[in-house]
């Protein structure tokens, strides 16, 4: 399997709790976070990780790369639901919804961590305040896909891509994956057609006026925001669904 292009993350959930966590987390619950009983596995691109219809008994984490959620109709058209990044625990439903209605895949190179039910509710009985931590999570999640009907429903495809954009490197910030606004970018135009309801074409043709813009620029899979101010304009990018600690705090 090919290494991924991106350095790895130390302590990626540890992060991502931190992230978007209203309290200061303490010594016994970080080294419990550290601590979590992982299987680490790497997936090539376009490889499931889960699929619809399973009954997994185990979730699990981000650890390297990115991952995605999407459904299919009958005749294989497919939309994707989110994108996920280092520290996400993208099927957390799985301990109480015992049928999984989407999939996941790898997007690029991914390196995942599973966890087993059984350890995950042990986890979460012995550290009360970690689960009020992931049910925070699953509630932003659902957060973020109001903001993607949104986005889909109700802007042109200009504002579209970079709402993706900022919400990409927004969230990559928040776990110190883009230093000077600059973050992987593995997905191909068909897969970003995927989650903006729009075809590999009108992508290429998007990004390109995005570019011709001084907004961004995009080269070898990766992504550097040039005027932050003007691409958040563009997109109407307010970042209170993503619920980052710092800001419910103030």
């Amino acid at each position: 399997m090919s290494d991924l292009p991106y350095p790895p993350t130390p302590n990626p959930i540890l992060r991502k709790v931190e992230s978007i966590a209203l309290f200061k987390l303490s010594e016994e619950e970080r080294a419990a976070l550290i601590a979590m009983p992982l299987h680490e596995a790497r997936f090539d691109a376009y490889q499931d990780i889960v699929r619809e219809g399973e009954r997994p008994s185990r979730c699990f984490a981000v650890l390297d790369g990115f991952a995605a959620t999407y459904k299919t109709t009958l005749t294989g058209k497919r939309q994707v639901a989110a994108y996920h990044v280092p520290g996400d625990v993208p099927d957390i439903q799985s301990l109480h919804l015992k049928v999984l209605d989407n999939s996941i895949s790898a997007i690029g190179p991914c390196k995942i961590g599973f966890i087993q039910h059984d350890a995950m509710r042990a986890l979460l009985r012995a550290h009360p305040r970690i689960g009020d931590a992931f049910w925070r999570v699953t509630l932003i999640d659902a957060a973020l896909y109001r903001e993607w009907i949104l986005n889909i429903g109700r802007r042109e495809a200009y504002s579209r891509m970079a709402h993706l954009f900022c919400e990409l490197i927004t969230r990559m910030e928040a776990v110190g994956l883009a230093p000077d606004r600059t973050c992987p970018l593995p997905m191909t135009q068909s897969e970003l057609g995927d989650a903006l309801g729009i075809t590999a074409v009108h992508v290429n043709r998007v990004v390109g006026d995005l570019r011709d813009a001084g907004l961004i620029t995009s080269r070898s899979r990766r992504l550097t925001v040039l005027d932050w101010e003007g691409l958040a304009a563009v997109a109407e990018f307010d970042p209170t669904y993503l619920h980052l600690g710092s800001q419910d705090a103030h």
